[in-house]
């Protein structure tokens, strides 16, 4: 890929690495805090709903926080959704970290075109239109350069990252290269309509380079954050285990200064997440923190999935704190690590039910619920409007009732 359209307005030639980190820098600087008049107000509406105070939760959160990221309470609309699938493949397959080859990767990517995957049939409940996106599989390019569902979109950095138990999973022009793809896709699903987006991801072996960033990123231990990802026997999780340590243990031996890290360092800039997503990281983690940044930038609302799509969101915010205004969680993975990063995220994840199917299948599912939540704003009726006393809120008042 020699030239990509970002925002439709600026054109960067990514062969050139100034031009790269110009661009880059061009986007983080669009990404500005959500609007807090707007929330207020959406905050007031709510509290004038003819309901109990707070009764819908996160939903009610949530329905704020997208009021804050349009920078308008009211015209609450969330009618077109579309989910960006990141598919990519991984050079730590060869450590024997998965149960299938990486060749699975492209078939399933395929499968997304025809609408024959479990997320695709969740997405055609949603009313979700699904994008598959080739941010880096080993094979040859699509050759699509437009967004189409019934098409693999071809945004391929290179045919699958390093191995990261041995050697680097990115140059920091090629992660740039992905990251700048995600932002790009964010605006032109926006200027298609689309009202809300979700990042999902497909690649083999993907946990593991998740897990290993989990580690660095948390402070726990590679153990600590390492899972079964699509069901490793006990064999195949020791292995995956020691990819990880092995990961992280480079990562260390080549940036000391990353051990025991915080996320205020990451924040003013003494230490870097894109160091972290390069090194220890895929062009699909990529291509999906990319969006969450996008959406920021764009002023659009982004969910997240489950363990890969957090740690990519805990990343956009480490790169950009006032990211994580434009973003919203869905569920908590099993996979060991997925508290932890919702904890460091400080983003509660409305749905608990034992999901690890990845794919942007959570965020899927936490779309209807927002259009209910919406709903319920947009329409209900006021106190004022049923001649009730309206609730007190003793909670803000720091009181029980």
């Amino acid at each position: 890929m020699n030239e990509m359209k970002c925002d439709s307005r600026i054109k960067v030639n990514l062969t050139e690495e100034a031009s790269i980190e110009e661009i880059w820098n061009t986007y983080l600087d669009k990404i500005q805090p959500a609007d807090r008049t707007a929330m207020k107000l959406a905050k007031k509406r709510w509290n004038s709903v003819a309901k109990p105070i707070r009764s819908l939760g996160i939903l009610e959160e949530d329905i704020i926080k997208i009021a804050g990221i349009r920078g308008n309470a009211s015209g609450m609309k969330l009618d077109r959704s579309a989910l960006a699938v990141m598919c990519a493949d991984h050079g730590v397959v060869a450590e024997g970290v998965s149960q299938t080859g990486k060749d699975v990767t492209r078939i399933v990517a395929e499968n997304f075109t025809k609408g024959e995957t479990s997320t695709s049939k969740m997405c055609r409940i949603s009313g979700t239109d699904l994008y598959p996106v080739d941010m880096g599989m080993d094979c040859e390019p699509t050759g699509q350069k437009e967004p189409d569902m019934h098409r693999i979109l071809d945004r391929k950095v290179a045919r699958g990252s390093g191995n990261i138990a041995r050697e680097p999973a990115m140059s920091r022009t090629g992660c740039l290269q992905a990251l700048l793809s995600g932002i790009d896709l964010a605006f032109r699903l926006k200027e298609m309509g689309y009202e809300i987006l979700a990042a999902g991801e497909m690649g083999i072996g993907n946990t593991t380079p998740a897990a290993a960033m989990s580690a660095v990123l948390t402070g726990l231990s590679p153990e600590e954050a390492t899972g079964r990802g699509a069901g490793l026997s006990d064999a195949g999780l020791e292995k995956k285990k020691k990819a990880v340590e092995m990961a992280v243990s480079r990562f260390y031996e080549k940036y000391p200064e990353y051990r025991n890290g915080t996320k205020e360092q990451y924040e003013s800039g003494e230490l870097s997440a894109v160091t972290v997503l390069a090194e220890l990281g895929g062009f699909d983690l990529a291509g999906m923190t990319g969006l969450f940044l996008g959406g920021a930038a764009a002023k659009i609302p982004v969910l997240m999935d489950g363990f890969l799509s957090t740690v990519s969101g805990l990343l956009a915010v480490l790169i950009r704190k006032e990211a994580k205004d434009y973003m919203l969680a869905s569920h908590i993975s099993t996979e060991p690590a997925g508290a932890a990063i919702l904890q460091m995220l400080d983003l509660p994840a409305p749905l608990h039910m034992g999901m690890h199917l990845g794919e942007g299948s959570g965020a899927v599912a936490m779309i209807p619920l927002l259009r209910m939540g919406a709903k319920v704003y947009e329409e209900m009726s006021t106190f004022s409007d049923i001649s009730v006393e309206q609730y007190v809120d003793y909670q803000e008042k720091g009181e029980r009732p």
